[in-house]
């Protein structure tokens, strides 16, 4: 594995350049406020009437329009949600300087060609493997969180040089800069979203409390034991790896994963995994993503609101009140 540590990288790629940072959300604002604490000259590009400009402001950057950040900048970051790219790039195209770089931290649209990035611009990804929250947290305490850079395109030969010393501005070199590619990080990220992290756990974990109160047991029991006990499993994780987390638990918790493990997540599961894989490599959820935005993120809203009307919801509330 190809990994970068911040001792390695030259920072002269941002000496006395300009960032412009398009979006001020989650990953926006970490990174732009890193870029800062490093001593990068940074903008930050945000809609007519966006909410974000006294955001902005309070934390002591610059804010400018849209059409505005780009220009004379090295270096432009498109931070803003995914399915508002392209329309958010047709406004900052003509600002953009020739021969500048054009930066994502996820690679859906350009792997997707929602956007088609001008012909003399380099196209760079960097992007942290974790929330921004985290990203900002990581930087201010002298650690980082790991990244994966890539080039799309190389037009004036230094776009490799670039990602890398925004990587390392934005504090993730500390941890290390895995070398990726658009394709690799995008088809990744959105798998693991649907499939493991954000998908496919949350759903086993109701599907586990659910089953526990349809048989008889209290509402509180079961959120502890099959929501709650989440964090205890992943704090393991992180610390020990899941072999390790295997030889600290309890033999009678050891055996049931080896009993349970392989029945939840049998053939049938496995195949279903290979079916959303097929649907995000063939681009079906990227085009489902932008028919979602178009029509004002229905699915969401009522996702949405089915998860905050769920009786583990109210249980929740009531066992953190306890805390």
């Amino acid at each position: 594995m190809d990994i970068i540590s911040d001792d390695a990288i030259d920072p002269a790629p941002l000496t006395g350049k300009r960032i412009a940072i398009i979006g001020y959300g989650n990953q926006g604002r970490a990174q732009a406020l890193n870029l800062a604490d490093s001593g990068v000259d940074v903008v930050v590009g945000l809609r007519e009437g966006s909410n974000s400009f006294d955001k902005v402001r309070a934390d002591g950057l610059t804010a400018l329009p849209l059409e505005e950040a780009p220009k004379g900048a090295a270096l432009t970051m498109m931070l803003v949600p995914d399915e508002l790219m392209t329309g958010i790039y047709g406004t900052i195209e003509p600002a953009l300087e020739e021969g500048s770089a054009l930066g994502f931290s996820h690679g859906l649209a350009v792997h997707f060609n929602h956007i088609r990035p001008r012909g003399d611009l380099d196209v760079i990804l960097l992007a942290p493997k974790g929330p921004g929250t985290a990203l900002r947290q990581l930087y201010t305490e002298g650690k980082g969180m790991p990244g994966l850079w890539a080039v799309a395109e190389d037009r004036t030969g230094h776009a490799k040089a670039m990602a890398l010393a925004y990587g390392q501005a934005i504090g993730c070199a500390r941890a290390g800069l895995i070398a990726s590619s658009f394709e690799e990080e995008c088809v990744a990220d959105l798998f693991n979203e649907q499939a493991v992290v954000w998908g496919g756990v949350p759903a086993l974990l109701l599907a586990g409390y659910e089953t526990l109160v349809e048989t008889g047991y209290s509402e509180e029991v079961a959120y502890f034991e099959c929501v709650k006990e989440l964090k205890l499993l992943a704090d393991l994780i992180e610390a020990r790896g899941i072999a390790g987390m295997r030889e600290v638990i309890s033999n009678t918790a050891e055996l049931g994963a080896v009993l349970g493990g392989p029945a939840i997540v049998d053939h049938h599961v496995r195949t279903r995994m290979r079916d959303i894989m097929k649907s995000v490599r063939e681009g079906e959820f990227a085009a489902q993503l932008a028919e979602e935005a178009a029509e004002g993120y229905p699915l969401l809203s009522s996702a949405r609101e089915r998860s905050r009307e769920h009786p583990a919801e109210a249980v929740r509330e009531e066992i953190e009140r306890l805390s």
